[in-house]
């Protein structure tokens, strides 16, 4: 028998795990569960272990990773909208309502749930009412709030924190260390047209450089990504993936340039130096905001445009 898939290195052991080893072990594993979390990508590894671990265990006729199993099944998002429609959510449960091919158990995996559109999730509430029998249902989703109350209630959670900290992505560094010297330049600068010309170019600087930046770290991950994906996928299904790894290192760009700015405020602050304490609640609030209208599909070019410019007007006011 060939070694079970690993859980992610830094989870291994973790309380979490321990559980789930043991429900899987003695048979009484939940026949839905819901793993939430920030990061969509450490949720479908700690998916695929419990999916190896049910499917490959003892009473199976043969072995296969979890992505090539004929009794292992996967629901994804599809187009550039990122939606689960009525009509995959049906053939999913058409499939998952059969006899296992060469296991005894089946399992489904609905990577970024929440993206279902309210007939499919209608339609899949039915079957968690009812479940098929010897079948684990998994639901990834990294936002929890967008599911339908009636699902939440019917599934059992475990929750699982991102692991990692700031993105390392080629040219990141070099961006954020402009953005905090911008900053600096404005803390420092007196108001007049010529310095607001030069942050102004500092600025459509910064915004070019973090398009280019987001484009290559998503070709980079998707590369690595697309390798441990089924080869069936639709194309339609590659583009929401793909998409979907951009939305969530924006969302970790943004939270770095948070952090960074926080960085860049907090001591001078501290040590008493009261003139930058509005300008520094109006900019989180501003980026707070801009971060917002990311989640409905404003360009993240322009976020950050809205961003800057407002950060250079608050500061100029200061």
């Amino acid at each position: 028998m060939a070694a079970p898939v690993a859980w992610p290195e830094a989870l291994a052991g973790s309380p979490a795990v321990a559980v789930l080893e043991r429900a899987i072990t003695r048979g009484r594993l939940s026949h839905s569960l819901l793993l939430q979390g920030e990061d969509i990508g450490l949720l479908t590894e700690i998916a695929l272990a419990i999916a190896d671990r049910l499917l490959n265990g003892a009473g199976s006729s043969a072995q296969f990773p979890p992505t090539q199993h004929p009794d292992c099944f996967f629901l994804r998002p599809v187009g550039k909208m990122r939606q689960i429609g009525a009509d995959p959510t049906r053939e999913l449960i058409s499939k998952v309502q059969v006899s296992p091919a060469v296991s005894r158990q089946k399992v489904a995996l609905l990577v970024e749930a929440d993206r279902m559109n309210l007939a499919a999730s209608n339609i899949f509430l039915k079957t968690l009412e009812e479940p098929p029998r010897d079948t684990t249902l998994i639901l990834l989703t990294t936002r929890p709030y967008a599911l339908l109350p009636t699902i939440r209630s019917r599934v059992q959670y475990f929750r699982f924190p991102s692991l990692s900290g700031h993105v390392e992505a080629t040219g990141w560094r070099e961006w954020m260390h402009d953005y905090q010297a911008w900053l600096a330049r404005l803390a420092s600068s007196t108001p007049n047209k010529k310095g607001a010309a030069e942050h102004i170019m500092g600025i459509y600087g910064l915004i070019s450089r973090f398009s280019q930046v987001l484009e290559l770290a998503t070709a980079e991950i998707w590369k690595v990504e697309k390798s441990k994906m089924p080869a069936e996928l639709t194309d339609e299904e590659e583009v929401a993936i793909e998409a979907g790894i951009s939305n969530g290192l924006r969302a970790k760009l943004f939270a770095d340039i948070e952090k960074a700015t926080r960085a860049f405020v907090i001591p001078p602050l501290t040590e008493g130096d009261e003139a930058l304490r509005q300008p520094f609640t109006a900019t989180v609030d501003c980026l707070e905001h801009c971060f917002s209208l990311l989640t409905l599909n404003l360009n993240e070019s322009a976020a950050l445009e809205e961003f800057l410019l407002a950060t250079l007007r608050t500061w100029s006011r200061r």
